[in-house]
């Protein structure tokens, strides 16, 4: 069948998807778990029966677990074996308030546009992969290797139940398996992203002395403190960490202080603690415990300055080495953009996380593509039917 006659399937699987909110109890939902069932029902009745679940251990869910799903299509040869990984999990709509149908769990769809929440991160990615694969299995047809549709959890949230636990428990991958994660991309389909910045969340937590406004003689103003502290932070290791790369945009490592919490409930109390985060996208070349040396390093200036105590928490951090621009999967990942799309691919690195980190921290080389307008994580996300279905053409490209 071809592709283009998958349309009313594609705008199907995507309505019934959005109704499930697959949110990570951070953000104050229940997993994946009723999302994962229904597309294992879904892939079953639909002919891909061989399917397999990998569930982690999440006390923090009824459930008791967040499910990761594969389909395997068996191939001519089972050599070489393709992945294409997708995430089940979503992040919060928002303000439901501010979407056009005031219900960011029901697709809207209109001239060639589906609105929701997560049809675009991920289900683009997983509509158009299990269109690839039914193009194969219901005609009869096998594609030229084995090939391994795999949809995870916790994604949104640093993978710790989702990639980062697969590859720590479970021996799935082979070290010559061709690995595509369609969860990021340009509204041309030309960027193949080979390499991710260095990750770090941080938190810290400075202590001093509370006193009354009037007395600041009688207390430690921690907010001060904190303040130097993230400005300092975000100059020196600005100074100090300078290289650029031009596969990146920014193409310099970054250092942004970003949330702060509630220090005190009243204008006239000097706060006597004081707490800030920062996220820090660190470009490759730096192992992350040369960044973290400095970090502790001002930190202790800044204690001895203002004589408080500060404490950083490692909120994330992950770093992996970048994916060769010679490796299969981008070499034939490439050719299939060419011939679907018409258009000459390039690699690049990015700002953002996704599994291939965990995956590149293994040895395993994977490719970042898809065709997208970016509208992840914003009010009204949306995907466009023609990048579900021109994604899934190439995925079948290279099935084939």
């Amino acid at each position: 069948m071809n592709i283009q006659e998958y349309a009313p399937l594609a705008v199907a699987l995507e309505t019934e998807l959005c109704k499930y909110p697959a949110l990570a109890p951070e953000s104050g939902g229940e997993g994946e778990l009723e999302k994962c069932q229904f597309l294992e029902s879904w892939l079953k009745q639909h002919g891909i029966s061989q399917l397999e679940r990998y569930d982690a251990p999440d006390n923090r869910v009824k459930s008791g677990i967040r499910p990761n799903l594969c389909a395997t299509i068996p191939g001519a040869v089972d050599s070489q074996r393709l992945w294409i990984i997708s995430h089940l999990d979503v992040v919060p709509p928002g303000n439901a308030d501010q979407w056009e149908n005031k219900n960011p769990w029901q697709v809207q769809y209109k001239d060639g546009v589906l609105i929701g929440r997560g049809v675009e991160d991920d289900q683009q990615g997983i509509v158009s992969s299990v269109l690839a694969a039914l193009s194969f299995v219901q005609n009869g047809k096998k594609p030229s290797r084995t090939v391994k549709l795999l949809f995870t959890a916790d994604e949104e949230n640093g993978s710790t139940y989702g990639m980062d636990w697969l590859v720590n428990h479970c021996n799935l991958f082979q070290s010559d398996d061709l690995i595509l994660i369609p969860d990021g991309g340009d509204p041309e389909g030309k960027t193949i992203e080979i390499a991710e910045k260095n990750l770090l969340w941080l938190k810290f937590t400075v202590i001093g002395k509370e006193s009354h406004g009037s007395r600041p003689d009688e207390g430690i103003n921690t907010h001060i403190a904190a303040a130097d502290l993230a400005l300092t932070l975000h100059s020196e290791l600005s100074q100090q960490f300078s290289a650029h790369d031009s596969l990146f945009t920014p193409e310099y490592s970054t250092f942004q202080p970003t949330r702060t919490e509630e220090n005190v409930q009243n204008i006239n109390t000097i706060p006597g603690k004081d707490v800030f985060y920062m996220d820090c996208r660190i470009l490759p070349r730096y192992a992350l415990d040369t960044v973290l040396t400095e970090i502790h390093r001002i930190q202790t200036a800044i204690e001895k300055k203002y004589t408080v105590h500060i404490q950083h928490d490692i909120q994330q951090a992950i770093e992996s080495p970048a994916t060769s621009a010679q490796a299969p999967i981008v070499q034939l990942l490439s050719r299939a953009i060419q011939d679907v799309y018409h258009e000459s691919a390039y690699c690049i690195g990015i700002g953002g996380g996704t599994v291939a980190a965990q995956l590149r921290k293994k040895g395993f080389e994977a490719a970042i593509w898809s065709r997208t307008d970016n509208s992840a994580h914003r009010i009204n996300e949306y995907a466009l039917l023609d990048n579900i279905l021109g994604d899934a053409q190439v995925m079948a490209c290279l099935m084939a």
